[in-house]
């Protein structure tokens, strides 16, 4: 699943008119690399949340043969479901296995396929150092279990579920870190840490940041 419904308020006044996944960094649509990404490691069914100009964002993918995938949509209405919400709505689309949660917003060289999830954990995330606009971090690790531990790292918007998850969660707009502390409470959560290329477009900022750094390796 590709998370592409928030309205991407801080790169206003382009996502007025721009849903913030069609911005371009190196060239190509933010959401375009995921897909790539997504299809370099195997991935070939996604779905993709959608709410703040999701109409425009369905246009511009169709139903995903230009990238190599099924595509399939989870449409929130007007008012986006939060990532937590969203994913839960997107279950029936998701079906019984363990699926693989990305970001729109992010753009990393992981590689998606070498992600594994361990047949007694319930999530796997992948975590980042922290980068200087979110400087205390999500979630510790030890060894290979997330922790709510003081010695934090950031959750890089990436990560393995399984649909057992979001049980006991009830459908509306929550965020994902609620059900993500309970389960970490319960050590039921796994994770890594990523040390590769990894951006969060968030801010004008990041993005020019990360054009400059695309340039130069063009």
């Amino acid at each position: 699943m590709v998370l592409a419904a928030g309205r991407g308020a801080r790169l206003r006044p382009f996502t007025d008119s721009l849903p913030k996944p069609l911005i371009e960094v190196g060239g190509r649509a933010l959401i375009a690399w995921q897909l790539a990404a997504l299809r370099r490691a195997g991935f070939t069914d996604v779905v993709v949340n959608l709410s703040w100009l999701g109409e425009r964002l369905r246009a511009a993918l169709g139903d995903g043969r230009d990238f190599g995938v099924r595509l399939q949509y989870s449409d929130e209405g007007p008012v986006a479901l939060e990532t937590g919400g969203g994913i839960l709505n997107a279950l029936p689309l998701l079906g019984p296995a363990p699926f693989l949660v990305v970001s729109a917003d992010i753009f990393t060289d992981l590689d998606f396929g070498g992600l594994r999830l361990e047949p007694a954990a319930l999530a796997h995330l992948v975590l980042v150092p922290n980068p200087p606009h979110h400087p205390r971090g999500d979630f510790g690790l030890e060894g290979n279990r997330v922790v709510l531990g003081e010695v934090r790292l950031t959750y890089g918007n990436v990560g393995i579920y399984r649909p057992e998850f979001f049980a006991g969660c009830r459908p509306g707009r929550f965020p994902l870190v609620e059900p993500l502390r309970r389960a970490i409470a319960d050590g039921a959560v796994r994770g890594q840490l990523f040390t590769g290329q990894w951006s969060d477009v968030g801010t004008f900022e990041r993005l020019a940041e990360l054009n400059g750094r695309l340039a130069q390796v063009q």
